[in-house]
């Protein structure tokens, strides 16, 4: 490809490359025991919210419900215990098939 009389090398794609794109089928994970669909490239975070999921940890003092706030892993509001490990970051963990997603209470440890 050429840009103003330079080469150009490209390794991603762009916007304009992915508007017919067709993602993989989806694939089930369980979140508090109920099966959802999530699709290739989403975080855990992205699956909840695209069935309507919007809050999965509740908070160590008062019990107050939280999901995603920054949605870049910086504020740890979104916190899930996934396959038994609890404080993942749902906002950066990839959803895989058959992960089993839990609603972290406190921190995610019993007591």
């Amino acid at each position: 490809m050429e840009h103003f009389g330079y080469r150009i090398h490209r390794t991603r794609a762009l916007p304009l490359d992915l508007v017919r794109a067709n993602p993989d089928p989806p694939f089930s994970l369980t979140f508090d025991g109920q099966e959802i669909q999530a699709l290739p490239g989403q975080t855990v975070a992205a699956a909840l919210w695209s069935v309507g999921i919007t809050a999965w940890r509740t908070t160590r003092g008062s019990g107050s419900p939280r999901g995603v706030f920054c949605g870049i892993g910086v504020c740890f509001d979104c916190l899930v215990t996934v396959d038994g490990r609890p404080n993942q970051r749902a906002c950066l963990v990839p959803a895989e098939p058959g992960a089993d997603v839990r609603t972290q209470r406190g921190t995610g440890h019993d007591a």
